[in-house]
């Protein structure tokens, strides 16, 4: 499986794609960081991203999307732009019908490092060592990008069949309690039927 791992950001955003092989073997297929100016209108920085995403995804044929989820509250005009960056992404996967899964950035270090408290060097470090690259991906949103596609690979196939099964515990739960609401009925029937019988 193929998926391209997105670190969104304004300023730099992150995009690397991974071959996912059997087990957990992993291999980098391409990495970049896209840069948009800071005196450029928002408009335009998000069209530069939105376009290099259309050129990532014609040129690497990804099966999957997978973007680092925002979360943290303290600076919210980072957030904002960081979050309108991820919904360019997620709207340039949607129209080729792609699957765009969201992991936090603890998810994505877990997965990685096995820590969800591991720093950017420690995720770098790691993310070098399984896919077996020569030199660190720089800057670090490249390597957040790597670790993100990394994160899918592994974790996705788990949380498919997690879901898998919850669906069917609900099919199964709707299935019985149709059946407990059958048998119900037809016994308060047959104790009107009863009823009527014993009147005559």
């Amino acid at each position: 499986m193929r998926v391209l791992g997105v670190d969104p950001g304004l300023t730099r955003c992150g995009l690397g794609v991974v071959d996912g092989g059997t087990g957990r073997q992993v291999t980098c297929v391409a990495v970049d960081v896209v840069r948009t100016p800071v005196d450029a209108t928002l408009a335009h920085r998000l069209l530069r991203i939105s376009d290099a995403v259309e050129e990532w995804l014609d040129r690497y044929r990804p099966e999957a999307v997978a973007v680092e989820r925002v979360f943290s509250q303290h600076n919210v005009r980072t957030v904002m732009g960081t979050a309108q960056a991820g919904g360019v992404v997620a709207l340039s996967a949607a129209r080729r019908g792609l699957p765009v899964v969201f992991h936090t950035p603890s998810e994505m270090k877990a997965a990685v490092t096995g820590s969800g408290r591991a720093d950017k060097a420690q995720v770098t470090a790691m993310v070098t060592r399984l896919l077996g690259l020569v030199e660190k991906p720089n800057p670090a949103d490249a390597a957040d990008a790597l670790g993100l596609a990394i994160c899918h690979l592994w974790r996705e196939p788990m949380r498919a069949r997690l879901a898998e099964a919850e669906a069917r515990a609900a099919e199964l739960a709707r299935a019985h309690k149709a059946r407990l609401a059958a048998a119900a009925k037809k016994a308060k029937s047959a104790g009107g039927t009863a009823g009527k019988g014993a009147a005559r």
